[in-house]
């Protein structure tokens, strides 16, 4: 198994000459790569059910290893029993050597979990960054199944310096994303 070590090494060493031969760069600078990595849920249950907040709130802090932080509501809707400044969702953002222990681990432990997993959508969103849904937070190894009162997924996005999706898709194939032909 690779660590962040690892994946910043092979990043410097194999990555960037590689993109830097293939997208004609003229100096080192303009190479795509990583700024961040922000893990989020939105916890709706949490309306009638606090203790989903918490536990939520747990989960992300032991999946990224940094504190998750509450994201509140913006305005009240009736319909679905929401006020204002009420908590909705958790969210980390990961940066540096904790951004590349979380990659290693999704493309090394995690993605390789999943069942029935034929490959990411390679789908980017038009700027260079990835966004991803995971179904259940139990391909993680931070997470105890037999501590899991309900499953929840979580959305994970990946944000790159690239100017087109092209090059990000290229930079995340090279890293080790797993997408499908």
């Amino acid at each position: 198994m690779t660590t962040a070590l690892d994946l910043k090494e092979k990043y410097t060493n194999e990555i960037i000459p590689e993109l830097m031969k293939q997208y004609q760069y003229k100096n080192v600078m303009e190479v795509p790569r990583l700024l961040k990595v922000s893990l989020n849920r939105g916890v709706g249950e949490a309306i009638e059910n606090p203790k989903a907040m918490e536990v939520s709130l747990d989960e992300l802090t032991r999946i990224s290893g940094q504190k998750a932080s509450v994201r509140k509501s913006k305005k009240s809707i009736a319909t679905f029993k929401l006020r204002e400044n009420q908590p909705i969702g958790v969210k980390v953002t990961l940066h540096g050597k904790r951004m590349m222990l979380f990659l290693n681990k999704l493309i090394n432990i995690c993605l390789p979990k999943i069942r029935d997993f034929k490959g990411l959508s390679p789908k980017l969103d038009g700027n260079g960054n990835y966004t991803m849904g995971i179904k259940e937070q139990i391909i993680f190894p931070e997470i105890h199944y037999e501590k899991v009162d309900k499953v929840r997924g979580m959305d994970i996005t990946i944000v790159t310096s690239a100017k087109t999706d092209d090059e990000a898709r290229t930079l995340l194939t090279l890293l080790g994303m797993p997408f499908r032909k």
